[in-house]
């Protein structure tokens, strides 16, 4: 039996509030909790601040994508992206199927801006084939995104089958909204939200959004539902707001 899945995007600010003030990492796993996903796409995770940890009454040891997946019950995957002296974060996949393999491309393209897209490969119950997880984080400039959207082109088109289902989901800082046609169209990506709402959701900063950053794209899934969580607690803990779909196999 084809069951539905859902899965969210949600960039976590290193589990922080929207202006560093206060450690939101154990109320986000419990509004992710609230969602009752089925695999989370999350970006900035902290696996390591010691320099924050010594600083800042509550902020915990444990790497964030533990902390949450704990809380969940959940199977982690981190993809270690921008490392620092005593500090590290990068993406991670959380999903409450196991997780089959995982892999971490790194498209950085400039020093200041370390980024990654984490792989893995997850078969929902009665599914016949798993879907592939692509989380990805991108950079702040135009140029740059687009040299990353080659880079996933070429990633996509070497490594994974054609008539593989194939989800690609995080933190595009697509605000000028070049990303349907730079990487969607070139690799018969859908928007989840272009589909379901004729349009982009605006997902930054969360307490008055005027930005649309975040997407989910799919090939070969059927997709039911488009979802964008606001108000709170979502206004609260990250500067950005989450986005869910709910989709099918073809």
């Amino acid at each position: 039996m084809n069951n539905p899945i859902t899965v969210s995007t949600y960039n976590i600010h290193k589990g922080m509030s929207p202006l560093n003030r206060k450690v939101q990492i154990g109320d986000m796993a419990a509004a992710l909790d609230s969602l009752k996903s089925d695999i989370l796409f999350l970006q900035e995770v902290q696996g390591q601040n010691l320099p924050r940890e010594a600083k800042l009454p509550g902020f915990p040891a444990k790497p964030q994508h533990d902390i949450i997946a704990d809380y969940l019950d959940y199977h982690p995957s981190y993809g270690k992206n921008a490392v620092f002296p005593h500090k590290h974060h990068g993406n991670a996949i959380i999903s409450r199927l196991p997780i089959l393999s995982e892999r971490n491309l790194n498209i950085t393209v400039n020093r200041l801006e370390k980024r990654g897209v984490l792989h893995c490969e997850i078969r929902p119950e009665g599914w016949e084939t798993p879907i592939v997880c692509l989380c990805a984080h991108l950079n702040l400039l135009e140029r740059d995104r687009v040299k990353q959207y080659v880079a996933i082109f070429e990633y996509v088109t070497a490594y994974i089958p054609p008539d593989a289902p194939l989800i690609l989901a995080g933190d595009f800082n697509d605000w000028r909204h070049k990303s349907p046609l730079n990487i969607g169209r070139t690799l018969g990506l859908t928007e989840v939200f272009l589909d379901r709402r004729g349009t982009l959701p605006k997902t930054f900063p969360a307490r008055l959004p005027v930005l649309s950053l975040d997407r989910i794209y799919t090939r070969h899934l059927e997709i039911l539902d488009a979802r964008l969580h606001s108000g709170e607690p979502w206004l609260y803990l990250s500067d950005h707001l989450p986005l869910s779909a709910t989709l099918r196999l073809k």
